[in-house]
């Protein structure tokens, strides 16, 4: 079998696996998200933290709540990072320092989980545990939290109530993560990832010396962290070490677990507004962008592009042999076009072109299908622009679900657009003004690749690295430290603002002016919105840096 017929395999399988959960698994979720009953452990949550689970909440309400959760967490996780050394399990580890901690912090928070530092040789397993993947689940509930809110904003008329943060990260947490991830994690164990509280294992090299090999709960925090759309990795390496991802099914397992939550919600937005016709829609946006993604990033590699790759016949640099260019290829596509950023290859390693791809599905907003929630609501972001602008075309006032599309709300989607390439445009052109944009082994044009995918990563809290840059000192860890928080929690308020005009609204009736929102010609203009916004945008900067080295 050649190394294409198995990356079409690889892919067909993966999309008929996600096609055979849409529905059931979508449903599973809006019964979760839209139910009242609550179960025994979730009425004593609420009792714990003194929330009334039928009180509901205007938006600032709601965004006021996600805001100190997110804050409580980060001081928590930046204050476990600085006592590890005198925790249980912390293997000996120094704390970590201030400046690697905070970003570590805001990393986690913000569901980015960029790594500035090597895993198995900084953070103790307790750390790890009770720290790194507790922010998995919470930071992945936050995003799903806010689409759902969102969508209540659509389905919703003439109130200010958008639900109740408690209960959703509540439901979120124990009736849709929880399970599937301890589901996944034994299917992973099986599949040979590593689960023990072990400080290490001492084994021979090929040269004859001896290497210690950290141990620890990987199963668990892995299964999380591509469940979550997290990335953050037990060890340096990645999904490319063996104890996370050992053998090709883990692989496609670890993919599928990427696209699960982010490929289903639509299906969730479809319930929720009474028809799964723009559940389809929406999922039918996310498909195409994401095929399409997928088979450019595996021709650019496959076809090895380059000097040296066309020498030896393939682009293996930087790739495990295990999983061969087509999956490292498509590993690096779903984790980008997601808020994943997990990596089982080098993107660094890419060809120009190639990685080029993983920059531009970041810098797509990460909505083909995004993060768990934040692609969902950043599509729906879009499809509201796509509303309004062929409103423009035909002189009337652009609808979306019955609800018409003003100035205050095209003033909060423009807003929630324009953050990410402010925060990425901004923090690469200061990292050359101050002299921080240096590299181990690259100038030229790769070397600006570098750093714009370094903060295209941090603003769309994806968490990916190019790699080449040392990013560990105060500077770097401070810059893109900012960079998440911002490009986190700015677009989320202007999220549940919008979610809060739409509520107010009565609903206004279909005319025969009312452009169909679930019909093909709609979905085309999502895509062509989506890609025109992301070449005005960017091109400049990619002609300079990707571009530039590929011709």
């Amino acid at each position: 079998m050649t190394m294409t017929t198995a990356g079409v395999i690889f892919i067909v399988t993966l999309v008929a696996a996600l096609v055979a959960v849409y529905k059931p698994f979508g449903d599973y979720m809006f019964r979760a998200v839209a139910g009242t009953k609550q179960s025994r452990v979730e009425r004593g949550i609420f009792r714990l933290i003194g929330v009334n689970p039928a009180a509901e909440q205007t938006w600032g309400v709601y965004a006021r709540s996600v805001l100190a959760f997110s804050a409580v967490s980060l001081l928590f996780l930046y204050l476990f990072q600085r006592v590890q050394n005198h925790l249980w399990l912390s293997l000996g580890f120094d704390p970590v320092v201030p400046h690697g901690a905070w970003n570590t912090a805001v990393s986690f928070v913000t569901n980015t989980n960029w790594q500035s530092y090597s895993g198995e040789s900084t953070m103790g397993h307790l750390v790890q545990m009770a720290g790194l993947a507790v922010q998995n689940f919470v930071s992945a509930a936050v995003g799903i939290a806010v689409a759902v809110a969102l969508v209540r904003g659509f389905a919703r008329s003439r109130t200010g109530q958008l639900g109740n943060f408690w209960v959703d990260l509540t439901r979120i947490v124990l009736r849709i993560l929880l399970p599937i991830a301890v589901l996944g994690a034994i299917a992973l164990m099986i599949g040979g990832v590593v689960q023990n509280l072990s400080g290490g294992t001492d084994v021979s090299t090929l040269t004859g010396g001896t290497q210690t090999i950290t141990g620890g709960p990987v199963a668990s925090q892995e299964v999380i962290k591509e469940l979550g759309t997290n990335g953050g990795g037990f060890y340096n390496v990645n999904s490319a070490h063996p104890f996370e991802n050992p053998t090709s099914w883990t692989n496609w397992l670890e993919i599928f677990l990427i696209f699960l939550i982010p490929f289903s919600l639509p299906r969730v937005f479809g319930r929720m507004v009474g028809q799964n016709r723009q559940g389809y829609a929406i999922a039918a946006v996310m498909g195409i962008l994401a095929f399409i993604s997928v088979v450019i990033t595996n021709v650019f590699e496959l076809a090895g592009h380059g000097t040296v790759p066309q020498a030896v016949g393939a682009a293996l640099e930087g790739k495990e042999v295990r999983f061969d260019v087509s999956n490292s290829a498509t590993f690096a596509a779903a984790t980008t076009l997601t808020s994943t950023g997990a990596v089982n290859s080098f993107h660094d390693s890419f060809t120009s072109l190639g990685g080029m791809m993983t920059m531009v599905n970041m810098m797509l907003g990460e909505v083909a299908p995004g993060g768990t929630g934040s692609g969902l609501y950043g599509l729906l972001i879009l499809a509201v622009i796509t509303v309004f602008v062929a409103g423009l075309m035909v002189g009337r006032t652009p609808e979306y679900l019955g609800k018409k599309i003003g100035s205050r709300e095209i003033k909060f989607a423009s807003l929630y657009f324009l953050i990410t390439p402010i925060l990425v445009l901004t923090g690469t052109a200061a990292a050359f003004a101050t002299g921080n944009n240096s590299t181990a082994l690259n100038v030229g044009p790769h070397g600006l690749s570098e750093v714009l995918y370094a903060f295209t990563s941090a603003s769309n809290n994806n968490g990916s690295a190019f790699g080449g840059i040392t990013v560990n000192t105060t500077w770097w860890d401070t810059a893109l430290g900012l960079c998440m928080l911002l490009g986190r929690f700015l677009p989320l308020i202007f999220v549940l603002a919008l979610a809060g005009s739409l509520a107010r609204q009565a609903p206004t009736p279909a005319s025969e002016g009312t452009l169909p929102t679930h019909r093909p010609l709609f979905i085309g203009m999502v895509v062509g919105v989506t890609v025109v916004l992301v070449a005005l945008t960017f091109l400049p900067a990619l002609a300079l840096g990707p571009l530039a080295e590929g011709l």
